[in-house]
């Protein structure tokens, strides 16, 4: 698993140095109706089913909150994150519209308390 991390960190670098235009990276934190453990698994499942394989991803990781870490800077308003790197802002746009993200919306957004979306421009 950390070979396979590195790798993705690595490749992306490579990416970045060779792209002019800056990676995006997409964070979403998801705040579930049911709080169980297993409904978080569930829904970071559905995550991995729908929104990973994209064109022009980088990276893809999706799972559950690390409930042991509760330090004061520590969020603890949401059961489930994904991340998602795509090498240019026109990936992730077209990501938006794509038929696999839009099926995961209709399948999970009943499921959802809150939802809130990071989107940051990366340079290496």
């Amino acid at each position: 698993m950390l070979r396979c991390l590195l790798l993705a960190v690595i490749t992306a670098g490579i990416l970045a140095a060779q792209s002019p235009e800056p990676q995006l990276s997409h964070a979403v934190f998801f705040t579930l109706k049911d709080k169980s453990p297993a409904s978080a698994a569930t829904l970071a499942a559905e995550c991995r089913k729908y929104l990973q394989g994209h064109p022009g991803e980088v990276y893809f990781s999706a799972g559950t909150r690390a409930v042991e870490l509760k330090r004061d800077v520590n969020d603890q308003d949401f059961q489930v994150s994904l991340t998602v790197i795509f090498r240019t802002k026109a990936d992730h746009d077209r990501y938006q519209t794509a038929p696999k993200h839009l099926k995961f919306i209709e399948a999970n957004q009943s499921r959802w308390e809150k939802v809130r979306v990071f989107d940051s421009y990366l340079k290496p």
